[in-house]
């Protein structure tokens, strides 16, 4: 008689540390650190009110631009660490230069602008607007440091970067607006959190590297010039997905622009879903070797999210309405599923753009402003909810049928031996 022996399980402490440092584990820390987000905006309209939520929700809209820079020094980071990982000492020193530098910058010109975001959005003083300035130094250090965690794979870390960011917002948030229900007191609430993801990732970072190989490319003059690309490109992103929310405003009547509005809640809600596959495919993106793979294998799962999204808001356009504003936006709920599909486009989108990053890519940005410039000349025209909506389904349909062709046909040609020097080492950059 022969007696099997049943594997050793891994202690239970193993095996969570082992989901929460894989990419599962990055989904469950960026979908938390979204829900955080949307759960302090929602408890700043309720205790706030109207008038007040309108200040901080202007504010938080402005700090929404400033994290392009922080986008752009992440997806820089990334890229360059990924592609030559045997240089990281370097690359990290030369990362972090720039970021300390950009944030100082950032904070300086938000604050110098301070009295004119004060008079522009109307606030009740000039406090908020320097809280913000205070808030954009942390935004913009951690994006270099998510970046470096990113670049690494070092996935536990770069989620616990992410939570950092989300929930002490959410808490902070509740208890300064609780205790006092103003504006300062909500931006000062977020510019205090801010400084959370920045310890984590101080911590993560602290060790030393190995010195390696010193590379001139990481240099920190190129280095700055790549995240002001990337930053470029990002905005022209973030542009491009807010573009029709301000052309709502101008073309329609404040009934229509407001349930438009309700339906791109769920846009949004689409478009961040699968947030998570971008952060863990960027590093693959950017190996000479891995790069067409990943790819394809990410947008098979944004695909395959954004189709789930859309069946549901089908077949549970009720429970949706719940989240998209209530009874108030009824005349919506038929058009969910269109909504959804946007959400969809813009998710494929912010993938592609960020493929052209991680190849080092430059034209293919300015195929992104072209259809910004399609979306306002189109506006023009349109004098209805459903007619806007065809246009920027149309426009952002086009734009993902062009990035898409140009990245397949670009990932088939030869590519430079090192990735983390271009574009500096190479004639042109490529489409």
């Amino acid at each position: 008689m022969t007696t099997t022996t049943r594997p050793e399980r891994a202690p239970a402490s193993e095996r969570l540390r082992a989901l929460i440092g894989s990419g599962a584990g990055i989904a469950v820390a960026i979908v938390t650190m979204n829900v955080a987000t949307y759960g302090f905006q929602m408890i700043a309209a309720r205790l706030l009110g109207p008038e007040q939520y309108g200040g901080v929700a202007s504010l938080m809209a402005l700090l929404l631009v400033v994290a392009v820079v922080q986008l752009g020094l992440q997806a820089t980071a990334a890229r360059r660490i990924a592609a030559t990982p045997d240089h990281v000492a370097q690359i990290e020193r030369s990362i972090l230069r720039v970021t300390y530098r950009a944030a100082l910058a950032m904070g300086l010109l938000l604050l110098l602008l301070a009295p004119l975001v004060w008079q522009l959005l109307k606030l009740d003083s000039i406090v908020p607007a320097l809280l913000v300035a205070v808030a954009a130094v942390p935004l913009t250090v951690m994006g270099g440091q998510a970046g470096i965690l990113q670049g690494e794979r070092r996935w536990l870390a770069l989620g616990l970067v992410y939570l950092a960011a989300g929930l002490p917002r959410l808490v902070l948030g509740w208890a300064a607006i609780s205790v006092r229900p103003t504006e300062g007191a909500a931006m000062a609430a977020v510019a205090l959190g801010m400084w959370a993801p920045v310890a984590v990732g101080w911590w993560a970072l602290r060790h030393g590297r190995h010195p390696g190989e010193d590379v001139a490319t990481n240099a920190a003059r190129p280095t700055a010039r790549e995240a002001l690309r990337a930053s470029v490109a990002l905005l022209a992103f973030f542009v491009l997905s807010n573009a029709d929310i301000v052309i709502a405003r101008q073309v329609l009547d404040g009934h229509d622009a407001g349930l438009y509005a309700g339906g791109l809640i769920l846009t949004k809600a689409v478009l961040f879903l699968p947030q998570f596959v971008v952060v863990v495919a960027f590093p693959a993106m950017s190996t000479v070797a891995e790069r067409r793979r990943a790819l394809l294998r990410s947008l098979a799962a944004v695909l395959a999210l954004g189709v789930v999204a859309t069946a549901g808001a089908v077949l549970l356009s009720g429970v949706a309405m719940v989240f998209v504003g209530g009874e108030k936006y009824g005349e919506v709920e038929s058009r969910l599923w269109q909504f959804a599909v946007l959400g969809t486009f813009l998710a494929i989108l912010q993938l592609l753009v960020y493929s052209v990053l991680a190849r080092q890519g430059s034209r293919s940005v300015n195929l992104v402003w072209a259809a910004v410039v399609a979306l306002v000349a189109g506006g023009v025209f349109v004098d209805s909810l459903d007619g806007l909506l065809l246009l920027v389904l149309l426009v952002d349909g086009a734009l993902f049928v062009l990035l898409l062709s140009f990245s397949l046909w670009r990932l088939k040609e030869p590519v430079p031996s090192d990735p983390a020097a271009a574009p500096d080492t190479t004639p042109a950059p490529a489409p």
